[in-house]
């Protein structure tokens, strides 16, 4: 199990209501830069993690389609900020979205932001302008800030147009999808830090029999690691076939 680290903050008041939302913003300290396989990213990698440890550009929007690691990435700049003493807010905006936006207010006292799915706030007016507001206050502050979606700023169907603008403020980098090769070490890579083995042969099996989006192979090498431990067997070709044509 992946271990979970509150970092802030909390409680927070809603100028909607008077009572206190006890809010824990958290991020996986199990998701670090060693555990992500950059492929054609190394660049953009070098980047973030260069902004987490408080150099280079303070503000990132980072875009790429579903399943090619934006989430992982938000969550390794926080552990490598909160590692070298900074303090760190991780903030899933999709699960964000039942508070109203005051939440956002004392941001700017954190050195490192990281706002996941910003897709989320699309034509919902508040959010749109409680996330303006923020974006100000962090840069009259210099804290850091990285934002992450499916779509680049020129394309977020935002209604504000002034947000549009503070969204392209810094750098923006895109995540492009891993070709074969690239998924491969990265299936090998996710294994052996699950203390898995996976020769070459079985995971190129894998990939030619299984859904080849990385958020799938990484839930099915979890349940093979437990099934290989039960049953305490090696992972082998025909143990995969036998695990997939049991499980239909």
């Amino acid at each position: 199990m992946a271990r979970v680290l509150t970092v802030i903050m909390g409680p927070y008041r809603s100028r909607a209501s008077t009572p206190q939302l006890p809010l824990q913003l958290t991020f996986n300290d199990q998701m670090g830069f060693d555990q992500y396989h950059p492929g054609g990213n190394r660049e953009a990698v070098s980047l973030l993690e260069r902004c987490a440890r408080g150099e280079g550009e303070p503000f990132i929007y980072l875009w790429g389609e579903a399943g090619t690691g934006k989430t992982h990435l938000l969550q390794a700049c926080c552990r490598s900020a909160h590692r070298a003493g900074d303090t760190v807010a991780s903030l899933p905006l999709r699960e964000l979205m039942a508070y109203p936006p005051d939440i956002l207010q004392g941001l700017e006292s954190v050195g490192l932001v990281c706002i996941d799915d910003i897709q989320a706030l699309c034509g919902n007016e508040p959010w749109e302008l409680g996330v303006f507001h923020c974006y100000n206050r962090l840069r009259d502050s210099g804290t850091r800030l990285i934002v992450a979606s499916r779509l680049p700023p020129s394309r977020l169907p935002v209604r504000l147009k002034d947000l549009r603008t503070r969204l392209a403020w810094g750098l923006t980098l895109q995540l492009h999808p891993l070709d074969d090769e690239d998924k491969l070490r990265a299936l090998q890579m996710r294994a052996r830090h699950l203390g898995l083995e996976l020769t070459t042969q079985v995971a190129r099996f894998l990939l030619s029999r299984y859904p080849r989006d990385l958020p799938s192979l990484w839930r099915l090498l979890d349940r093979l690691d437990h099934a290989t431990l039960a049953a305490k067997r090696r992972l082998t070709i025909p143990f995969l076939k036998q695990y997939l044509e049991e499980r239909g």
